[in-house]
């Protein structure tokens, strides 16, 4: 009990997991548990480093979908190195392998309950966004419990891009959403950035895009090169 209520305060403090209809595998959690178990109850004490590799673990397992298959014998591995971080051994925990390319926000299309897309938007999490509108801050954690798309919209918006005949899984790429309300989303309305641009709060443009890992051409209504751009920046991060 003692070890998972220190995975779950791990992930929300550092991983921005709200709930675990946030997490892309709940097998992530055994050995997280396992770091922080203690008999006696006192807390495991996380120094820098450790932390270090267990985030590194932590993406490089979602990236690489390591508990798609073989789930019981990458927990074994896990397991193992995982003790031996927290003894203060040498440990490969934060090593696997995990290659992520543009084509990862390009060819994949936002579904709310696929592990990818619970991937990406714990991926913007981590930006801390704000809203497309008014500047100000996203309450993230009231969002990422709510975990519905409604929470989440199109950069191009749909609208637009069906006008100009573009296809649906290229409409719905995950490149071309971000952290956005409903309201901010009907502010903006279905038309082309370059218009919708003006009823976002100009002084806090350059934050905005910035929190959202949104390059600015996004305003010059040429969809193919703003998706190239952003995917090579979330890319990145």
């Amino acid at each position: 009990v003692n070890g998972l209520k220190g995975a779950i305060d791990f992930l929300k403090t550092n991983a921005k997991v709200e709930t675990l209809d946030n997490l892309p595998y709940s097998a992530l959690l055994v050995p997280l548990t396992v770091f922080f178990a203690t008999q006696d109850g006192r807390g495991v004490r996380v120094s820098s480093s450790q932390r270090r590799s267990l985030l590194s673990w932590f993406w490089r397992s979602c990236f690489s979908r390591r508990f798609s298959a073989g789930v019981i014998r990458n927990l074994n591995r896990d397991i193992q190195e995982i003790l031996r971080l927290r003894k203060g051994e040498a440990s490969t925990l934060g090593s696997l392998g995990a290659t992520v390319t543009p084509d990862f926000f390009t060819e994949q299309a936002f579904t709310i309950s696929a592990v990818h897309t619970k991937v990406f938007i714990l991926l913007l999490a981590q930006l801390q966004p704000l809203s497309f509108v008014s500047g100000s801050p996203i309450g993230l954690s009231a969002a990422l419990q709510a975990y519905n798309r409604n929470e989440f919209h199109h950069l191009y918006p749909r609208s637009y891009l069906r006008g100009l005949g573009r296809s649906t899984l290229a409409i719905n790429a995950l490149g071309n959403f971000a952290f956005m309300s409903s309201l901010d989303n009907k502010n903006l309305g279905g038309v082309a950035p370059s218009v919708y641009r003006v009823r976002m709060d100009v002084s806090a443009l350059p934050k905005i895009l910035e929190r959202a890992a949104c390059p600015s051409s996004l305003f010059d209504d040429d969809y193919d090169q703003f998706l190239s751009d952003r995917s090579k920046r979330l890319t990145d991060i």
